[in-house]
């Protein structure tokens, strides 16, 4: 799927309920609140902390999803192409870091 039909069925989503998106302050807390339950499950899985033999594991690719989602939702409530801005920050970093680190041998 590609990004602008990511934002498009976000937008469709979300355009259904009358709440619309969340104002950027809220978005950014709930950016938050998802990138720690990440930060949860990976600590769970590599980490120092094992989970309680009664908790589930968890599904990193779904916690990774859950802050796509979010991020789709702040681009889009934002006007904010994030294609064009893909585009441009691999643009940045390929100029900035290209040699910064070592090439594997072709």
């Amino acid at each position: 799927m590609e990004i602008k039909e990511m934002q498009k069925e976000v937008d469709n989503w979300i355009n259904q309920f009358e709440e619309g998106y969340w104002n950027p302050l809220s978005m950014m807390a709930r950016l938050a609140e998802e990138v720690g339950e990440l930060a949860r499950e990976i600590n769970h899985q590599y980490g120092e902390k094992p989970k309680k033999p009664d908790e589930p594991m968890g599904d990193l690719a779904l916690e990774i999803a859950d802050i796509l989602f979010i991020l789709i939702c702040y681009a889009n409530s934002l006007n904010i192409d994030l294609e064009d801005a893909f585009k441009r920050v691999m643009a940045k970093y390929r100029y900035r870091d290209s040699d910064r680190w070592t090439r594997k041998e072709s």
